[in-house]
């Protein structure tokens, strides 16, 4: 997807040609920016207008109807892709006599649990990564988790955590550290993480 910028010169050049381009009277660009979106299913509104459908990986949009000066605005997401919430932020306002290019379209990816069963570890020092994710194992351990709870809150009260996977991430669990006197293996390490938690990965130690 090109530039906003350049989207921007290109719409006001056929504006001022009176090229009817985006469909509609106004003269004015009405877009912004995307984050987070890795599917498709993100589809937008303005002033409950005609969909705007924006297709992953695009980092941002622009819809094709022109908006005119001092025109009220209001963009809505009619629907966030399947794997994602988004939320749209400056979003609502009131044109001037330039393009409007800061509405924030910011999508948080869905995560769930890694994890899977573990036999025959007797012995401390087991460690597991995926990615910079790491975990350790204690001995006697029968399942485990790649998710850590940090100890830490969000602004809202909850207990910040780390490695969740996103849905439609790729995973991959390997053994950074063996145990004292042992050697685990892995089973159904990788993969990509779906709409639900992973449980089937397995660790064998001897």
């Amino acid at each position: 997807m090109k530039s906003l910028f350049l989207r921007s010169g290109a719409v006001l050049a056929c504006a001022l040609t009176l090229a009817s381009c985006g469909g509609s009277n106004g003269n004015l660009l009405l877009g912004g920016a995307v984050v987070g979106v890795n599917r498709d299913g993100l589809v937008l509104q303005n002033n409950g207008g005609p969909d705007l459908a924006v297709v992953a990986p695009y980092t941002n949009f622009s819809f094709p109807q022109l908006i005119g000066n001092d025109a009220d605005y209001n963009v809505t997401i009619k629907s966030s892709p399947s794997n994602a919430v988004c939320v749209a932020s400056n979003n609502k306002g009131k044109s001037s006599n330039f393009d409007v290019t800061n509405v924030l379209i910011a999508c948080t990816i869905n995560t769930y649990d890694l994890g899977g069963s573990v036999s025959g570890l007797t012995s401390n020092g087991l460690v597991l990564i995926n990615g910079a994710d790491r975990q350790t194992i204690p001995a006697g351990a029968t399942t485990f988790t790649m998710t850590v709870d940090t100890g830490n809150k969000d602004s809202n009260g909850k207990p910040i955590l780390t490695g969740k996977v996103g849905d439609g991430a790729p995973y991959g669990v390997t053994v950074l550290t063996q145990p004292a006197n042992q050697t685990c293996t892995v089973g159904n390490g990788t993969g990509t993480m779906g709409p639900a938690p992973v449980t089937n990965v397995q660790i064998t130690c001897i």
